[in-house]
């Protein structure tokens, strides 16, 4: 008897132990529940960053804070100045590395040089479409060593700040290569020298001829060189639109040097020259409208009201 009223007693305390716990996670908790921004579920945006990079001091304002934005694709390179509102970002200039060809520079779009070309491009669009190209030239040759543009005597020159995205910011990255020539195209970003490509972390120094080596594609010489002596039939296919260009290791640097001259001669954007979609041909039926409707039925009607009265005309000259 008593051990059955033991068991009673315990099934009577599990009950009301469960009647009187608090669920975790009610359907209410899931009403309230905050999803994160889209482009951070997607892993596209740091937000944390973003924040830092856009807030701006209550006493400018209104007054815009730019972004230096370099994006890097499988075949291009995305240069823009940008700057947030509430709305959404506003682009002010904008430069691609598909625009290179137009300035010489018809092959290697996506590599240290060409985002160099490409940083330099849009430093000087930029600076050309607010008037201040020539009051800011720049440094007018790349020699590798850190550049920083100093400020005139009438206006400041103009300041974005470097927004790398989700990369990993490693010295030599191509990121800074694009940076380096904004630098020297004449914007003003505050930079280190600690990730241009040349730099030592031992000596804790920027090797300048290291980096005007990458800036001229000497890097890119240099396996071109190593690749045609060791392995000619992989460089035949590796650098095929070199070979097919007649571009060789020897006179990369020069190319560049006249792709650079060109930017500065006329950084101007130009509208693209495509051609109006072709009509294709319709195999299904045009919707009409109501009144397109009600004019072909009328037309209709008139069709058979006129045969069928040449008809009674037939039957009356038979008679």
């Amino acid at each position: 008897m008593s051990l059955s009223l033991s068991w009673v007693g315990r099934g009577f305390s599990l009950a009301w132990t469960m009647a009187f716990v608090k669920a975790q996670k009610t359907k209410a908790y899931f009403k309230r529940f905050q999803v994160k921004f889209k482009r951070r579920r997607a892993g596209k945006t740091d937000y944390r960053a973003r924040i830092r990079l856009i807030n701006q001091d209550k006493n400018k304002y209104n007054t815009p804070k730019y972004r230096f934005v370099v994006r890097f694709t499988n075949k291009d390179i995305i240069a823009q100045i940008l700057s947030a509102t509430i709305a959404g970002d506003v682009v002010l200039a904008a430069a691609y590395a598909h625009e290179l060809p137009r300035y010489g520079l018809e092959v290697g779009l996506t590599n240290y040089a060409a985002a160099y070309c490409t940083g330099l491009l849009l430093a000087r669009r930029v600076l050309k479409t607010l008037e201040m190209d020539d009051e800011y030239q720049g440094n007018l040759e790349a020699t590798g060593e850190d550049y920083s543009v100093e400020p005139a005597d009438s206006r400041r020159p103009f300041r974005a700040l470097l927004d790398v995205g989700l990369l990993r910011t490693t010295t030599g990255n191509r990121v800074f290569g694009a940076l380096k020539g904004a630098l020297d195209g004449g914007l003003d970003i505050p930079h280190s020298d600690k990730r241009f490509a040349g730099f030592s972390k031992d000596s804790k120094q920027l090797d300048a001829e290291v980096h005007r080596k990458y800036i001229y594609g000497g890097h890119v010489a240099s396996y071109m060189t190593n690749l045609m002596e060791d392995e000619p039939e992989k460089y035949q296919s590796h650098f095929s639109k070199y070979v097919k260009k007649g571009l060789e290791a020897d006179n990369l640097e020069e190319l560049y040097k006249k792709v650079h001259a060109a930017i500065r001669a006329d950084p101007t954007a130009k509208k693209s020259e495509k051609q109006p979609p072709k009509e294709h041909k319709r195999y299904n039926l045009k919707k009409l409208t109501y009144e397109e409707r009600k004019a072909k039925l009328i037309e209709r009607l008139n069709a058979l009201n006129a045969a069928a009265g040449a008809d009674e005309d037939d039957d009356e000259d038979d008679e």
